[in-house]
């Protein structure tokens, strides 16, 4: 967070005036929206209360068997639920750098929180269902897979940044230069978990890198009838 800088006049107060001598203001040193801070303890917290109860991760993830069966619950669970704290602790650095300028896009009024909680869930939901979406359509995969992490949800919350980036505070030209280069950048660096195998923060697990990409995608679309929904005949776009 950028720290403010800046000359201060040298101000001359009167003898009998202290009131008028001046202190600089402080700036804090951590000034995210509390939805996103409140989404992110959610997280962490989460997870550690899993860790303390000795539950197996696998009771929340997202399994084909879920879809199949209809069982809509973990759809939202998976998000909850990570394989180790490195995994926990890349997410949550996610949502908080990308979901903090969605979040002040929305606003924190009761509004603007419901519809960015409402926004992340949404986003997860899509990249997981896409994600099966994709793994049904591949007759190889016979083994089944089951999803654990908020990184579909954050992904979503990165592509509606972009927006948010490229219109400087407002949403911004789906086809602008900011989008299109982190969209390419975010498309090339899921591409290399997948061609590679590597596993930042999942341990040996498998990145689910489809649904990073397909969150991403969400999001960018998501992002305009968020806010609309948010602030309503306010909405500002380009």
């Amino acid at each position: 967070m950028p720290a403010a800088l800046g000359a201060f006049k040298a101000v001359r107060a009167m003898p009998d005036d202290r009131s008028m001598r001046c202190t600089p203001a402080r700036e804090p040193l951590f000034n995210a929206p509390w939805t996103v801070v409140a989404l992110v303890m959610a997280l962490l917290a989460t997870h550690l209360l899993r860790l303390v109860s000795g539950i197996d991760p696998g009771r929340f993830a997202l399994t084909r068997e879920d879809l199949a069966n209809q069982d809509w619950p973990p759809l939202i669970s998976y998000m909850f639920v990570h394989a180790n704290w490195a995994h926990v602790g890349l997410n949550s650095a996610f949502t908080l750098a990308f979901g903090a300028p969605v979040a002040r896009s929305l606003g924190v009024g009761w509004r603007g929180a419901l519809t960015f909680f409402g926004f992340f869930l949404v986003c997860g939901i899509i990249a997981a269902l896409g994600y099966a979406g994709l793994l049904a359509l591949d007759p190889g995969d016979v083994d089944g897979w089951a999803l654990v992490g908020a990184s579909g949800a954050a992904s979503g919350l990165m592509g509606a940044a972009a927006r948010l980036i490229e219109g400087r505070g407002r949403v911004g030209s789906i086809r602008g230069r900011v989008v299109i280069g982190m969209t390419m950048a975010w498309i090339a660096i899921n591409a290399i978990f997948g061609l590679s195998g590597l596993t930042p923060g999942a341990g040996d697990a498998p990145v689910a890198w489809q649904a990073h990409i397909i969150g991403f995608a969400a999001g960018l679309l998501l992002i305009t009838p968020a806010v609309w929904i948010a602030k309503g005949s306010r909405t500002d776009h380009e």
